[in-house]
């Protein structure tokens, strides 16, 4: 990848951390910034818009993506297929924008064998207790449905080792303010200043006078 792209970064978190909250906070404040939407195979719901949502396909379309070699990460949930397209990824990339991919530990581990510079985050909740308040909070599950989500949190924090970054979300705006640390120290490094600054760069170097 040229200097010029922008960087690819996988946020995992387990459900109730707060990632969608962060995430939607973070592309709020920051235009250089997309979201990956992902490829699935799974009906259109009710107020869900193709492209913005998903990318609704068939089957045998999503099939023959991954045949191809097309699709950056896939997996099969409740025997609905999601992935990631490659192709729009890349294009995002070489725009300049820093793509976020929202998935979990195994296809961050996917995604990081592909691209081994993309930049893995993962976001936990400050503790046990906090993430079945806020399961509880959302009032729509059964108390079934959330143990069976407490033991899916606790595989998803288990994985955390393989991820670059850890940002703990306890208070909302600390943790917004480490996400966003983390993006803008990337946009710092020497080869991306060089870049956005060569004019000045070529100023401060001229002998004229």
């Amino acid at each position: 990848m040229s200097h010029t792209s922008g960087a690819l970064y996988i946020l995992s978190a387990p459900s109730g951390a707060g990632k969608t909250s962060l995430v939607k906070a973070l592309l709020a404040q920051d235009s250089q910034v997309c979201v990956s939407v992902s490829h699935t195979t799974r009906k259109m719901r009710s107020g869900e818009a193709h492209g913005v949502d998903y990318n609704f396909v068939s089957q045998d379309d999503f099939s023959a993506l991954i045949e191809r070699q097309l699709m950056l990460e896939y997996a099969t949930v409740f025997d609905n297929s999601y992935g990631t397209s490659k192709a729009w990824v890349e294009a995002n990339l070489a725009l300049g924008q820093d793509v976020i991919l929202e998935i979990d530990w195994q296809g961050r581990d996917q995604v990081l064998a592909i691209f081994p510079a993309a930049i893995a985050i993962t976001i936990l909740p400050p503790s046990q207790a906090a993430l079945q308040d806020r399961l509880q909070g959302r009032g729509t599950d059964s108390d079934d449905i959330i143990a069976q989500r407490m033991r899916e949190a606790h595989s998803e924090i288990s994985h955390y080792h393989g991820s670059h970054f850890l940002v703990i979300n306890d208070d909302f705006n600390e943790a917004l303010t480490d996400l966003q640390c983390i993006f803008s120290c990337r946009r710092l490094k020497t080869p991306q200043q060089a870049h956005k600054h060569h004019q000045l760069l070529a100023d401060l170097l001229s002998t004229g006078g």
